[in-house]
């Protein structure tokens, strides 16, 4: 198959436009939100003259190298492929001639670090062109249609902790429009663990504003009577698949199971949206039991890596090294 190589942003803005399968993280809008218009860029695969392939990257340099990593509040970026109707041997072979096209069409690099989407299974090609493979899990409700069968899928403790913030705590949902009211739990959830909100607020108003124009955020809250603040969900969608961004509570009021209402309350509000509720995954084991315990699928993706800097090989060599005891 002959596949041509390009670098346009302007193209690909065009094809995000087109094409609902691209996800959330590799849209251009939220990419322009995240790290800039400036600050990311794109190699796409042609056929012809029909973008078959795309692989956008952020590119953020430091002592005089290029890394291309994950940019902020972004679980996943990678590679995308236009779909095929053709035979699976046919479209497997398509997809090893595009996928290794976008490996080398990639500008030279220091570091290449992405986590591709979970829809992406297939790393071979790269690890053809000399990249590296983790695999990581996120947890996902792969249809969020019937919320009776939801219900059912939720363990009992969830379930008793979201009957309790209404019935005991009179705990009762909000859905805000502005941001900055999600702050004091998120603050406080980071405070409980001696670490500092890893987001700057100007950073997460700028997000904000770009989600709420495209009309594909919710900030869920929830309040008792007195109008104290328990906990707080932040959910952003595209295409058919919502993403759980940001999740907070008080620790002080943590046995109201708000956190828990919040979440429950989120789900719903996307299900008016789109199919599919992906809670932006975890391997902290605590937040990997909350997500599951809502009946949420084990779900695989790929960190994919290279390292051609051969400074960055020695020192990755040497924290190997510490790190085995040697």
């Amino acid at each position: 198959m002959n596949i041509s190589i390009v670098e346009s942003t302007d193209r690909y803005r065009v094809l995000c436009e087109e094409q609902p399968t691209i996800p959330l993280f590799s849209q251009a809008w939220w990419l322009d939100a995240v790290v800039g218009p400036e600050q990311w860029s794109v190699v796409l695969a042609l056929r012809g003259e029909e973008v078959v392939g795309a692989l956008p990257y952020f590119c953020n340099s430091r002592w005089g190298m290029t890394f291309f990593t994950q940019p902020p509040l972004t679980q996943t970026l990678g590679p995308w492929m236009r779909t095929s109707e053709a035979k699976y041997a046919k479209a497997l072979a398509m997809e090893k001639d595009v996928l290794g096209a976008l490996a080398d069409g990639l500008p030279e690099f220091a570091l290449y670090r992405q986590n591709w989407d979970w829809a992406r299974t297939n790393w071979l090609p790269f690890y053809w062109k000399g990249f590296e493979q983790t695999t990581r899990y996120t947890y996902v409700l792969p249809d969020i249609s019937d919320p009776d069968a939801l219900w059912q899928g939720v363990q009992k403790d969830i379930r008793g902790n979201i009957r309790k913030a209404s019935n005991r705590f009179g705990v009762q949902v909000r859905f805000a429009d502005d941001i900055g009211e999600l702050f004091p739990v998120l603050r406080k959830t980071f405070d409980r663990q001696g670490k500092q909100l890893p987001f700057a607020e100007e950073f997460l108003y700028r997000v904000d504003r770009v989600a709420s124009e495209q009309g594909k955020r919710a900030i869920v809250l929830g309040e008792d009577g007195e109008g104290q603040l328990h906990a707080g969900t932040y959910i952003v969608w595209e295409g058919n698949r919502a993403y759980q961004l940001l999740n907070g509570y008080d620790p002080e009021l943590r046995q109201s199971g708000a956190g828990s209402l919040c979440v429950w309350s989120a789900i719903q509000k996307a299900a008016e949206h789109v199919g599919r509720y992906d809670f932006e995954g975890s391997m902290l084991e605590p937040v990997e039991r909350f997500f599951r315990a809502f009946g949420a699928a084990q779900t695989p993706y790929f960190r994919v890596q290279r390292t051609d800097s051969r400074i960055l090989r020695l020192a990755e060599c040497g924290r190997n090294l510490l790190r085995k005891g040697c």
